[in-house]
């Protein structure tokens, strides 16, 4: 199954069916965001990676999963959000992105979320530590909004330096 989310914020023709996409919904700080299911690997609890020497703050250093070496991204540095504390809802979602496996982590996993078209909503242009372009699209869920991040985008971001080239 193919996710093309960039139609979300386009008007489809009449007609067109409407398919269902999955996500995994995360918490970071107070706003919930939610990543593609079918880019997420596991979810583990969050362990101390090794530090790596000279990487920017927001890469927490790595840990070996299984043999593959898997850099740690801590999302709450990367927003720049001013409160980061570890504690036992603390957890590494773990993403395949292309051929590199990436650990992210945020405060809490809620739950997979099935979202139709008519629950996605285009993503407003705002400056600030996470860049429009890098989101799908809000997703309304009743009273819950979810952020749909594009991760490939965020992963690939120059300044993350982790995955050469967007999937």
């Amino acid at each position: 199954m193919s996710i093309e989310l960039a139609a979300a914020t386009q008007t489809m023709p009449a007609g067109t069916p409407t398919s269902i996409h999955e996500f995994l919904a995360f918490k970071l700080g107070r706003e919930e965001y939610g990543v593609d299911i079918l880019r997420v690997q596991e979810i583990r609890s969050f362990e101390l990676p090794t530090r790596m020497a000279n990487a920017p703050a927001f890469i927490l250093g790595v840990v070996n999963l299984r043999g593959v070496i898997v850099p740690i991204i801590d999302m709450r540095i990367k927003f720049g959000m001013e409160e980061v504390k570890y504690n036992s809802f603390t957890v590494v979602i773990v993403l395949n992105i292309g051929k590199q496996v990436i650990g992210m982590v945020v405060d809490g996993v809620s739950d997979v979320i099935a979202l139709s078209h008519e629950q996605l909503r285009p993503v407003p242009e705002f400056s600030g530590s996470l860049d429009s372009q890098n989101l799908l699209a809000i997703g309304s869920v009743g009273d819950r909004m979810l952020i749909l991040l594009d991760i490939e985008k965020v992963m690939g971001a120059h300044d993350m330096g982790l995955i050469a080239q967007a999937v």
